[in-house]
C-alpha cells in the first residue's frame, strides 16, 4: 500500500498494489498542466485507488475531449487524469506519492512536442507520439 497526498493535504489517497513503470510525457498539455518540461504519470487500476479525503476538493478540467484531468481545488495539485477511451485506468501524478517508490521511469512519450530546454540525456526509449501496443 502506498500513499499520497495533494500540496495542502487536503486530499489524500491510498494505492494498493504493485506499482507500473513510469510513463514521462512531454506533450504540450502535460507540460501546461505541471508547469514544467513533462508529466510523470503512473497508470492503474481506479480499483487500486482509494480516496481517504478531501473529495470535496477534487476538481476536473476537460482540456480535450474524453478527458478530465482532477486537481485540488485548494492549492492546485494535479492528482490523476482520466480518459473515457480507458474505463478503468487512471494515470496517477507520480509526485504526489510520499515516501520512496520501487518504481523507476521506463518510458518517454510525446518527444515530438518535448521543451527544446530540457535535455532528455537518459536512455529511456522515446515515443514521438503515445507509445505503440
Amino acid at each position: 500500500m502506498y500513499h499520497g497526498s495533494c500540496l495542502c493535504g487536503g486530499i489524500t489517497f491510498a494505492v494498493r498494489g504493485a506499482l507500473a513503470p513510469i510513463q514521462v510525457c512531454h506533450c504540450s498539455q502535460c507540460r501546461k498542466a505541471q508547469g514544467g518540461p513533462f508529466a510523470t504519470n503512473l497508470p492503474l487500476a481506479r480499483a487500486d485507488f482509494q480516496l481517504l479525503s478531501g473529495g470535496e476538493l477534487l476538481r476536473a478540467y476537460s482540456a480535450s475531449p474524453g478527458k478530465r484531468r482532477w486537481f485540488c481545488a485548494r492549492c492546485g495539485s494535479p492528482i490523476y487524469s482520466e480518459r473515457d477511451a480507458l474505463p478503468g485506468i487512471l494515470r496517477l501524478r507520480v509526485g504526489t506519492l510520499d515516501g520512496d517508490l520501487p518504481t523507476r521511469a521506463a518510458v518517454h512519450l510525446q518527444v515530438a512536442s518535448a521543451a527544446n530546454w530540457w535535455p532528455l540525456d537518459d536512455a529511456l526509449p522515446r515515443y514521438p507520439g503515445s507509445k505503440p501496443d
